[in-house]
């Protein structure tokens, strides 16, 4: 089974883009209130449902959380069920931990990765899960975790494809830069797959398949030696 996990960052674009480009996806997973924007079959909301119906405290998702649990018509997977809200599931916490040896769980997609896990899909695609942006200073804890389950799932042999504006696993990162070290080289070393195999390759060698930008900077991967007005406007 393929599927589709879907969050609120901006990668959620790519998406829109897979499914105009015709890609099917056997289930679409939603975290939090995406569901109330695109058709999900299930969704992860690990927070008590309690917190958007009785507080502002997920400031301005309130309303469409508030919106989306009226609404909705599909299970949703949380951590209390609460009578004002149909279709909630409690996550089935002791046995996805007891099948996988782990209880690693700082954010919702981790729970939904896990449960890909336990449930043995064959492929899980991720959109709008990017934790950290480039040239911008911040990062989700919530990137160390999603990462561990990505592993996990790769480990048993379940494929994932990450949408390519996502800062998850360094797949916004150009291709020339991704090698930490040996991007810095005149002629850096650049990983691509040919074949379904993984190829380490010079990047004179190397055809990308989607233009490269002209200068792009990576905020940790370059010497403090460019001003920041230039900085701002790459």
């Amino acid at each position: 089974m393929k599927i589709a996990i879907i969050g609120l960052g901006g990668s959620y674009a790519d998406y829109i883009r897979a499914r105009i480009a015709s890609e099917k996806f056997d289930e679409v997973w939603g975290i939090n209130c995406i569901g109330d924007i695109i058709h999900v079959d299930k969704t992860f909301m690990m927070d008590p449902v309690s917190r958007f119906l009785d507080t502002e405290n997920a400031g301005l998702q309130t309303g469409v959380a508030r919106n989306f649990l009226k609404n909705n018509k599909k299970p949703i997977f949380t951590c209390e069920l609460d009578k004002r809200v149909s279709h909630l599931e409690l996550y089935p916490l002791e046995e996805v931990t007891k099948e996988i040896g782990f209880a690693y769980f700082n954010n919702t997609v981790a729970y939904a990765l896990a449960y890909a896990i336990y449930k043995k899909v064959e492929k899980i695609c991720l959109f709008g899960l990017d934790y950290s942006y480039k040239n911008v200073n911040i990062a989700e804890m919530g990137r160390a975790c999603c990462e561990f389950w990505c592993a996990i799932a790769i480990s048993r042999n379940i494929k994932i494809e990450i949408a390519h504006n996502s800062g998850l696993m360094d797949t916004n990162v150009p291709a020339h830069e991704k090698l930490y070290g040996y991007h810095r080289l005149k002629d850096p070393l650049v990983q691509t797959v040919q074949d379904g195999q993984l190829l380490i390759t010079r990047q004179s060698q190397y055809e990308a398949p989607e233009p490269m930008d002209d200068q792009p900077l990576i905020f940790g991967r370059h010497d403090n030696v460019t001003p920041l007005k230039e900085v701002n406007n790459v």
